[in-house]
C-alpha cells in the first residue's frame, strides 16, 4: 500500500511538472511556409493568437507547445504572406463590375454588341458606362468613331473608357450634355476630330470635361462596389491593396465599412490632389488604423503609352511630331510636392514617358536632395532615359511597377518607342538594382487582378501563350524571390508597413495565402495557372476555393 501511494505521488508530480500547452486561436501545420523574412526562412507550422503570428517552427514544435481552437493540416500545401497589390484602383474596379466589361473585345463591333446587350438588361440606367476596350487588340488599330453608338443610343449618354483609363469614347448624346464640340479647348488632353467633328474619343484631361456631368454614385452603389471588389481580391489572395487616387467621401466610406467589419481587406489610400483632401486629411497628419493607411498623395504627370499620351523626350516612333504631353502643370506638381514634404506625406506620381519621369525625378530631388527615408514613389516608371536610372538611387525614390504592363504592351510598345528606347522600358531589373528593391502591383482594372499573373510576367516575361520564345527583354526579368518580395514585404515597405505585415514573422498580422502548387518551384510556364485555395486575414479565413 505504501509503495502504491508513493507511485501515485510520483505520477502526479510528473504530470504537474510537465509544462501545459498554451491555447491559441489557430495552428497551421504540415505546410511549406515561405516567411519572406530577412533570411527568406521556410517553416512547417505557425500559431496565431489575437490575429497575429505568435510562434513559428516545425510541426512537432508547434503542436507540442500549443493547442488551438482550430488546427488545419495543410497536407504539404504552400503558404505565403498575404499578397499585396501596390498599385491598383480598387474602388474603380468595384464600380466597373457594375458596368459593361469590354476586356478582351476583338473589334469595335464587338464592343457595340456588348454595350447593346448591357443596355437591354439595364433599361433604368441613366447613362451606359463601360471600360477596358483596347484598339491595339483589334485588326484596325486606330481609335474608333462613335457613329454606331449614335445610331443605337441617340438620346442616352454612353461613355466607354479605354483599358488604361486614359482615353474614352462617348456618343454624341454624352458630348452634348458636357457641351463638348470641335471648338472646345483643353490643356493636358485631346479631343479627337475627323473632318472638323469630334469622333467621340477624349484623351486624358479632356475626359474630365465629360465626367463632371456623369451621375454621382449613390452610397448603396459605392458600398456594393467596394464589397464586390473585396470578394474578387480575396479569391486571388490579395489581403492588402494600394488604391491609387481616392476622394474624401470614398476614404470615409472605406473607413466606416472597415470599422463595421464588412470590409476586411487592408487599404493603403492614395489621396486625389484636391483641396478637400488637403484640408480634411493632409492638414491633420497621417491617419492610420489596422486596416486603413492615409499618408500619401497621388499625382499624374502624363498619360499612357497606348493612347499616345505618355510624355516623351523624343517623338513617338509611329507618330512623328507627337511627344505626348504632361497632364499636370509643373507648378501644380511642385506645389503638391511642397505640401507633402511639409506634412510628412508621401508623393506617388504616375509617370509613364521618359520626359515625365525626368520631370518628376528632378522635382523630387528638389525636396529630397539626397538619400532619405521619405519613400516617395514613381508609379509605373515605364520608360526611363538611360542616364536617369541613377536618380532613383540618388534620391531614394521607390519604383512602383506593374509587371503585366510589360507583357500586355510588348506587342506594340516597340512601334511606339523604336528599337533603342524599348531597351529602357519596363526595365524592372534595372530599376530594382537602383535601391535593391521595388514594389509590384497590377493597376487593375487596367490589368487582371490576379497577382500571380504579375508574378509570372515579372519572372518569365512572356504572355500566357508562352510568347515570345525567349521572353520580352529577358534581361529585365527578376528572380522568383525578388518577385515574391515585391508583392509582399517590399510592397509593405513602400507603404511604411513592413513592421506589421508583408511577411510571416512574430508579432505581425496573420494575413496569409495558401496555393495549390508552389510558385517558387513550379515549372515557369505554369506559374500563372496556380490557384489560391485559401486566404486569411488576422488568422480568419476570408476565402476558400472549396
Amino acid at each position: 500500500m505504501r509503495y502504491s501511494i508513493a507511485f501515485f505521488i510520483a505520477i502526479m508530480m510528473f504530470f504537474s511538472c510537465k509544462p501545459s500547452k498554451k491555447t491559441v486561436d489557430l495552428i497551421i501545420y504540415n505546410a511549406k511556409i515561405y516567411s519572406v523574412d530577412t533570411n527568406f526562412s521556410i517553416y512547417e507550422s505557425f500559431a496565431v493568437e489575437n490575429g497575429k503570428f505568435i510562434a513559428l517552427g516545425s510541426s512537432d514544435e508547434i503542436l507540442t507547445n500549443y493547442s488551438a481552437k482550430e488546427k488545419i493540416d495543410m497536407g504539404g500545401k504552400t503558404v505565403y504572406p498575404g499578397f499585396y497589390d501596390a498599385h491598383c484602383h480598387f474602388y474603380g474596379y468595384g464600380l466597373s463590375l457594375q458596368n459593361v466589361d469590354l476586356r478582351g473585345t476583338k473589334s469595335f463591333d464587338e464592343v457595340v454588341r456588348k454595350v447593346k446587350d448591357f443596355a437591354d438588361t439595364h433599361p433604368d440606367n441613366e447613362w451606359i458606362l463601360g471600360r477596358a476596350w483596347d484598339q491595339n487588340d483589334w485588326e484596325d488599330k486606330e481609335f474608333p468613331e462613335n457613329t454606331q453608338l449614335n445610331k443605337l443610343f441617340p438620346d442616352k449618354p454612353v461613355v466607354l473608357r479605354r483599358v488604361d483609363g486614359h482615353a474614352l469614347i462617348a456618343n454624341d448624346a454624352a458630348l452634348k450634355v458636357a457641351g463638348i464640340d470641335a471648338n472646345t479647348q483643353v490643356t493636358g488632353g485631346k479631343i479627337m476630330l475627323k473632318k472638323g467633328k469630334p469622333t467621340g474619343v477624349l484623351v486624358d484631361n479632356a475626359m474630365d470635361l465629360l465626367f463632371q456631368f456623369a451621375p454621382d454614385e449613390n452610397k448603396q452603389l459605392a458600398e456594393q462596389a467596394l464589397l464586390d471588389a473585396q470578394k474578387n481580391c480575396f479569391a486571388v489572395g490579395l489581403t492588402s491593396v494600394d488604391d491609387a487616387g481616392l476622394s474624401k467621401s470614398t476614404v470615409l466610406l472605406i473607413d466606416s465599412l472597415q470599422k463595421s467589419g464588412k470590409l476586411k481587406i487592408r487599404i493603403y489610400a492614395m489621396l486625389n490632389p484636391t483641396k478637400e483632401n488637403a484640408d480634411y486629411f493632409i492638414a491633420k497628419g497621417i491617419y492610420k488604423t489596422d486596416f486603413l493607411n492615409v499618408r500619401s498623395i497621388k499625382l499624374y504627370a502624363d498619360g499612357a503609352l497606348g493612347s499616345r499620351g505618355a510624355c516623351l523626350l523624343h517623338p513617338y516612333h509611329d507618330d512623328p511630331g507627337n511627344y505626348g504631353f504632361l497632364i499636370s502643370g509643373i507648378d501644380f506638381l511642385d506645389s503638391l510636392c511642397h505640401l507633402a514634404y511639409e506634412n510628412n506625406y508621401q508623393i506617388n506620381t504616375h509617370a509613364i514617358g521618359d520626359s515625365a519621369n525626368r520631370v518628376m525625378l528632378n522635382l523630387y530631388g528638389k525636396y529630397l536632395k539626397g538619400k532619405n527615408d521619405k519613400r516617395w514613389r514613381i508609379e509605373h516608371a515605364q520608360v526611363i532615359a538611360p542616364e536617369d536610372f541613377k536618380l532613383f538611387n540618388e534620391y531614394s525614390v521607390v519604383p512602383s511597377v506593374q509587371p503585366t504592363h510589360a507583357t500586355s504592351d510588348m506587342y506594340w510598345a516597340e512601334a511606339r518607342l523604336g528599337s533603342e528606347r524599348i531597351k529602357y522600358a519596363y526595365a524592372y531589373k534595372n530599376l530594382l538594382n537602383q535601391n535593391g528593391w521595388i514594389a509590384a502591383g497590377s493597376d487593375f482594372p487596367v490589368e487582371e487582378i490576379n497577382p500571380l499573373f504579375g508574378f509570372y510576367a515579372a519572372v518569365v516575361r512572356k504572355d500566357q501563350n508562352n510568347w515570345p520564345e525567349n521572353g520580352f527583354e529577358p534581361e529585365n526579368a527578376i528572380s522568383r524571390e525578388e518577385a515574391l518580395k515585391a508583392m509582399t514585404i517590399w510592397a509593405a515597405k513602400s507603404n511604411f508597413e513592413e513592421n506589421e505585415k508583408g511577411s510571416i514573422e512574430l508579432g505581425k498580422f496573420a494575413d496569409f495565402v495558401v496555393t495549390d502548387k508552389d510558385i517558387m518551384a513550379s515549372v515557369p510556364e505554369t506559374l500563372y495557372k496556380i490557384k489560391v485555395l485559401n486566404t486569411f486575414i488576422n488568422g480568419a479565413r476570408v476565402y476558400s476555393a472549396q
